[in-house]
């Protein structure tokens, strides 16, 4: 990356678009109203999917961005199941039929901090108000320091096919520094047991731009983490926003690399996967041939939600949780943030809606630009708007952020198409806000753009 590009564009604090518009857009006037009248209007036989946040944790990770909250005593945890099982039945109760599954997602927090008996009892009860078949896939979030064998036999038995692997870091003195202690033991222990209980699918997560983070240690991690065999990796850079996530002030800023680092750090553990026969897929994720990430990429169907690079492929998603959002078509929807809010709204009898934003035809339009810029570094523009009844011109000409972006062969553009060349693609966030009509480069809860 040439140095004058990473100063010029990767600073910027932008969105990371898993989706359009962001979260930051998302106004209490679309409450539980919507979301009631979205849920009613459910096609019975387009597969839908399911995502559950599980907001607890034992100890506080400090680079974390998730909300979560620390608990040692399983009473907390008990009562917000009781609330999540409530919520299942109650937004069962408002779709007119049973709908059919394609993915379901477990988030957190740490999924796992429940019970196996408590695991199988929430996968047992969507079962019963969902349709599942042998093609739909279940997602778990998995802190490697907390999995015992007992849950692995139950992720395996309540159908669980794929588990992601928080890893960040094997180097003693970044986990230190963010208050994370994993060993290579622990993660390999883990990966074993899941594979054992007929897991099939092993992701790992990544993290570079940490604290005290070098490009050998990320090399290091990335070859450890290569020698267990995950059949995908994703890989992150840290997003320091301590006036959005306060636990983040316990890191030193001092110690953060400085975005040239950062950058060197993201291309070495590419090379490193990649030269282990890894495939890159968009951004930030690896995996390796044969995955259907690379399948679907090559097809030029890659998709990009909250999960990140994804092969789902289905338009509704049905958030369960406190803070947990739910994408339907008509748009997006919020649950109340805090655990104990959200219980009293499902406790009166109501869904826990606390804010949303309802999509217009223009979104609609910027939605599809921007998620082939993020999946495929290139996006027909013309042809886009051509589908959805637009003038490209209404998106091209005039816009000051593209053009500028052309000047400084970060993009070409032809023929209605924009194209990001390789050597550009860590700022491809810069590319996509140029058709975020809503950016807003001082927004302290977006992290930078690289």
């Amino acid at each position: 990356m040439p140095p004058t590009i990473l100063e010029k564009y990767g600073e910027a604090r932008l969105p990371r678009y898993t989706s359009y518009p962001t979260a930051p857009r998302f106004s209490p006037a679309i409450g539980t109203g919507a979301y009631g009248d979205w849920l009613q209007q459910l096609a019975c036989n387009e597969p839908v999917s399911l995502y559950l946040h599980i907001p607890f944790c034992r100890s506080m990770c400090w680079y974390c961005g998730c909300h979560t909250s620390i608990t040692r005593q399983d009473r907390p945890i008990l009562d917000y199941l009781n609330v999540l099982h409530d919520e299942i039945r109650m937004v069962a109760q408002r779709i007119p039929q049973r709908l059919p599954v394609g993915e379901v997602h477990f988030g957190g927090g740490t999924p796992t901090i429940v019970s196996p008996a408590e695991f199988l009892a929430l996968t047992a009860l969507l079962r019963d108000h969902y349709d599942f078949s042998d093609r739909t896939g279940i997602a778990v979030e998995i802190d490697p320091r907390r999995l015992t064998a007992e849950m692995a036999l139950a992720l395996g038995a309540a159908g669980v096919t794929r588990a992601s692997l928080g890893v960040q870091s094997f180097d003693p003195v970044v986990q230190k520094a963010i208050n994370r202690i994993q060993t290579e033991k622990q993660t390999a222990e883990a990966t074993d047991n899941l594979r054992r209980a007929g897991v099939g699918g092993i992701n790992f997560d990544l993290i570079y731009g940490l604290p005290h983070q070098t490009v050998q240690s990320c090399i290091d991690t990335a070859n450890a983490a290569i020698a267990m065999l995950p059949d995908r990796f994703a890989v992150f850079g840290y997003a320091h926003i301590p006036s959005f996530k306060k636990h983040q002030r316990m890191i030193d800023e001092a110690a953060l690399p400085d975005g040239a680092a950062r950058n060197a750090q993201a291309e070495a553990i590419a090379e490193t996967l990649t030269a282990a026969g890894y495939r890159q897929i968009g951004l930030d994720h690896f995996a390796l041939p044969g995955d259907d990430l690379v399948k679907v990429q090559e097809a030029g169907r890659l998709r990009r939600n909250f999960q990140g690079y994804t092969t789902d492929n289905c338009e509704t998603l049905i958030g369960f949780g406190a803070s947990a959002i739910g994408r339907m078509k008509g748009g997006y929807v919020q649950n109340e943030v805090a655990p104990g809010l959200y219980a009293q709204h499902i406790a009166s009898g109501k869904l826990a809606t606390a804010k949303g934003y309802r999509l217009t035809a223009e979104d609609r339009l910027r939605a599809d630009i921007i998620e082939r810029l993020m999946c495929d570094f290139s996006a027909d523009v013309g042809a886009i708007c051509k589908a959805h009844g637009v003038d490209p011109s209404a998106l091209l000409a005039g816009n000051g952020r593209l053009k500028q972006l052309a000047n400084d062969g970060v993009v070409t553009i032809a023929d209605g198409v924009v194209h990001v060349s390789r050597e550009h693609r860590f700022v491809i966030r810069a590319v996509a806000a140029a058709f975020d009509a809503y950016i807003d480069q001082s927004a302290r809860t977006h992290s930078k753009a690289a």
